[in-house]
């Protein structure tokens, strides 16, 4: 899997993906640009091959078309996109993140309590 950040196109592709699980290129394109007077089956296709040469998605033969589904899910995706920005900023620590979070009252309660959660099975 790239870890490279997708471009907003690309990502508007995946989050399709994982909102649908498996669609054809003519859905995307449906879901994407609508009843655009031009046809964008050239982009759409372009899209996807760029995100098959990345690993994130895959094609498989549906009827007379393909279908295409994410290789990889939202969180894991986040996730990695997560950890390159923490390597890249704070040279891997993770607690400027967090304290900027917290800091900002970003996190509600609940996710506070989760992340203590997390925290505390963490140092047992």
């Amino acid at each position: 899997m790239s870890t490279s950040p997708l471009a907003n196109a690309e990502l508007s592709v995946m989050e399709l993906l994982w909102d649908h699980g498996s669609l054809t290129a003519r859905q995307i394109q449906d879901k994407l640009y609508g009843e655009s007077d031009r046809s964008q089956h050239g982009t759409v296709q372009r899209l996807l091959q760029r995100l098959e040469d990345k690993e994130l998605v895959r094609r498989e033969r549906a009827g007379a078309a393909n279908a295409f589904s994410a290789c990889v899910s939202r969180e894991e995706y986040a996730g990695s996109q997560l950890e390159s920005l923490v390597d890249r900023l704070t040279g891997g620590s993770i607690a400027p993140l967090l304290s900027h979070l917290i800091g900002q009252k970003r996190l509600s309660r609940a996710e506070l309590r989760r992340l203590r959660e997390i925290l505390d099975g963490r140092a047992s």
